[in-house]
């Protein structure tokens, strides 16, 4: 990283959307183990770090009185993992703008970190609000951008917060730094034949992603829930299935752009489906485009997961 954190506030979003239990028990902390070079170089240098980050839907799971679920989705709940896995004093401010927010970031000591509240929270985090974005702005002296997982997505804490500092006050972490370098040198001048895989929840965030994949890829592997709006587009049963009814002609002449670009798309065969999701869920294996009403698919099944390794035991890229 570029800037030299001494004396310096980071404003640092990541990425801790993090899987939790029924007990909001931390059960994959991969996203906040990916972090902590970037944190952990900020403290050693002598800084302290302001953390953003998301956790989850909250805004499309209000309660019967429209409030949001707090108890499930504050980020209060990695506190305790944080200061565990960074050895230092983490503080936590049950806003991320506000009163609470700007005094414990002007308060915070070279060598702390703040994790801010969840940052869809706010509406104005998903529709990019500028206004918003120069909030969070002012609790940092410096911007690193470590959340490589929402890097495709223009919210406020991730685009439009950049604005709001000059070139030589913001950066990457190290985290993103890795993924970029990765994803420049397999595309610059891929070995053929090359194979993409995705997956993600929606086809509306990653349609551009895939567009782009067909200027160079040969085969195009699509896991994940967004699998089954593409399955939905072409007639098939998903049952329960989380999909995008409104991106059905959206999948559909993708697939068409695909099959004239030479591209070949797999999608899942069969998948491992479940009556809710949820931990103690019951499950059972059905082909992708024959979900029964009342289930829904959780994961690519084992034939999808053969027929995936093949493919890509058989690509250079």
């Amino acid at each position: 990283m570029k800037i030299n954190f001494k004396n310096k506030k980071a404003l640092v979003r990541v990425d801790f959307n993090v899987p939790l239990d029924k007990e909001f028990r931390i059960t994959d902390d991969t996203r906040i183990r990916e972090a902590l070079p970037t944190i952990k170089h900020i403290l050693e240098q002598g800084g302290s770090a302001v953390l953003m980050s998301h956790l989850g839907r909250p805004l499309e799971k209000l309660d019967a009185n429209g409030n949001i679920n707090k108890q499930k989705f504050t980020l209060q709940h990695l506190v305790k993992h944080l200061r565990k896995k960074l050895k230092a004093k983490v503080h936590f401010a049950d806003d991320c703008i506000g009163k609470q927010a700007v005094k414990k970031a002007a308060a915070l000591k070279p060598g702390e970190v703040l994790l801010l509240e969840n940052t869809r929270f706010y509406h104005e985090e998903e529709g990019g609000d500028e206004g918003f974005a120069k909030k969070l702005a002012a609790l940092g002296d410096v911007y690193v951008n470590d959340a490589f997982g929402t890097a495709h997505r223009a919210h406020a804490s991730t685009a439009v917060i950049a604005r709001f500092f000059d070139k030589n006050s913001k950066t990457f972490g190290y985290l993103m730094e890795r993924e970029i370098e990765n994803a420049t040198r397999a595309m610059k001048n891929p070995e053929k034949p090359v194979t993409c895989v995705t997956g993600g929840s929606k086809v509306s965030d990653k349609i551009m992603l895939l567009e782009k994949f067909l200027d160079y890829a040969d085969n195009i592997l699509i896991g994940g829930a967004m699998a089954y709006t593409f399955f939905l587009a072409k007639k098939g049963a998903v049952g329960n299935s989380l999909v995008e009814a409104d991106k059905l002609k959206t999948a559909l002449e993708f697939l068409k752009k695909a099959k004239a670009a030479g591209v070949k798309v797999l999608l899942p065969k069969d998948s491992v489906c479940g009556d809710k999701f949820a931990a103690d869920a019951k499950v059972q294996v059905c082909p992708s485009n024959q979900i029964p009403d009342g289930w829904m698919g959780l994961d690519i099944g084992p034939a999808a997961a053969k027929s995936f390794a093949s493919v890509i035991r058989k690509s250079k890229t």
